[in-house]
């Protein structure tokens, strides 16, 4: 009878620990609002860096998802949102379907299910996937009252910022004004150089050719850690060549098809799905991005050793590039084009010495291009067309902004 009776008793005794163990844990979670991670691919758990700036937030952050109560990318967006307030009590969130709420959704102005819109003070901005570097970023960005400058150089025939025709740049003005930044047109003619305070500096699609000063100008601004967004159409008469040779990037006149494309669409309009790993487009991932009529884009060995070249996005392997004569493209036959896959996009990074912070040795911003061989694409007709046209324009910028955690 002994052994049965001691058997009982170290049950009980482990039944009576195991449950002072799990209520201690328990205190301590609720006191010090500890979450656990037990996930395989460790989903619930952040950065320290994302964890350090989520303890020290200066102010309140509210966060309004429009998803569908019913949709995979609620789950995802709670479950990173319960992470990120385990971190911080400054952020609140509340979840609303647009479908329920048609007044709300269009006073937020969204065009997208599955968006998050983040503010604070009187920031604001928004997000389209769950992921831990979108949000911490979106956070960071909304704590901050200073703005970032984005300049969209004039004078050439680019697409205009006040233009609301589907030719015009509104829509990606309006994109990024909710993202967080100050717009603003410039003219080299007149100011003979790039602004101090400009993040980026685009070029959207100039028409007619580019003298040879302003040319210069930019080169030298991205020489002293400028950030410039290049998008050049075929058949342009904007002569780039020796801007782009500048940072070995280059492009010959020629037009990109691609038997994948959209319904309705012609081979002259890629639908991309095929990405590089870079930042920008490291969670591209099943999402699709229309380039409407674009150049191939390549990058000049020889520069090899001054300038990091990569890859954003590329046609599918049933394209090629066809020759553009006198503005109109010479043979539709994939026989006698180059054939692809075709890079579309690109960015270049300077090799230099740098800090660990990724500055350079003396303290500048770390020059870098982002080429894109179409500007179409974030034109109001195809912004909000597909998902990765939006998503795109806006991560480039951001990226070339250093908009990151």
């Amino acid at each position: 009878m002994k052994r049965p009776v001691r058997l009982g008793f170290n049950s009980v005794v482990m039944v009576v620990l195991f449950g002072t163990i799990l209520g201690v844990v328990n205190f301590l979670a609720v006191r010090h609002n500890v979450r656990w991670d037990f996930s395989e691919t460790k989903k619930f758990t952040l950065a320290p860096q994302t964890a350090r700036s989520l303890r020290e937030l200066p102010r309140e952050v509210k966060a309004t998802v429009f998803t569908s109560d019913q949709g995979p990318a609620r789950m995802a967006y709670r479950d990173l949102f319960e992470t990120y307030k385990a971190f911080t009590p400054k952020l609140t969130v509340e979840f609303v379907d647009p479908e329920k709420k048609p007044g709300l959704a269009r006073r937020y102005g969204i065009t997208r299910i599955d968006t998050a819109v983040l503010e604070s003070g009187k920031q604001e901005t928004r997000i389209t996937s769950a992921t831990e570097q979108e949000l911490t970023n979106a956070i960071l960005r909304v704590t901050k009252d200073d703005k970032k400058m984005v300049y969209f150089l004039t004078g050439h025939g680019e697409h205009a910022l006040d233009d609301a025709t589907e030719g015009g740049y509104s829509f990606f003005k309006e994109a990024l004004e909710r993202q967080g930044y100050t717009v603003r047109t410039l003219s080299l003619y007149d100011t003979k150089t790039v602004p101090a305070n400009a993040s980026v500096l685009v070029i959207g699609g100039p028409q007619q050719p580019m003298p040879a000063a302003e040319q210069s100008l930019i080169a030298d601004y991205v020489n002293n850690g400028g950030r410039v967004l290049v998008m050049w159409d075929p058949a342009s008469r904007a002569d780039l060549e020796p801007l782009l040779a500048n940072w070995g990037l280059k492009s010959d006149n020629r037009a990109v098809m691609d038997e994948q494309r959209i319904i309705g669409g012609d081979l002259t309009m890629p639908v991309v799905n095929n990405y590089g790993p870079h930042e920008i487009t490291k969670n591209f991932r099943g999402i699709f991005t229309v380039f409407p009529f674009a150049r191939p884009v390549s990058f000049q060995d020889a520069k090899a050793a001054e300038w990091q070249y990569e890859v954003l996005a590329k046609s599918s392997a049933r394209s090629w590039a066809s020759p553009i004569e006198n503005g109109q493209i010479k043979d539709f036959d994939p026989n006698k084009g180059t054939a692809g896959p075709v890079a579309l996009a690109s960015v270049v990074t300077r090799k230099v010495s740098k800090r660990d912070d990724g500055r350079d040795a003396d303290n500048r911003r770390k020059p870098a291009v982002v080429f894109i061989g179409d500007s179409d694409l974030a034109g109001n007709a195809f912004l909000n067309l597909a998902p990765g046209n939006s998503d795109f324009m806006l991560h480039a910028v951001a990226w070339l902004a250093e908009e990151k955690g």
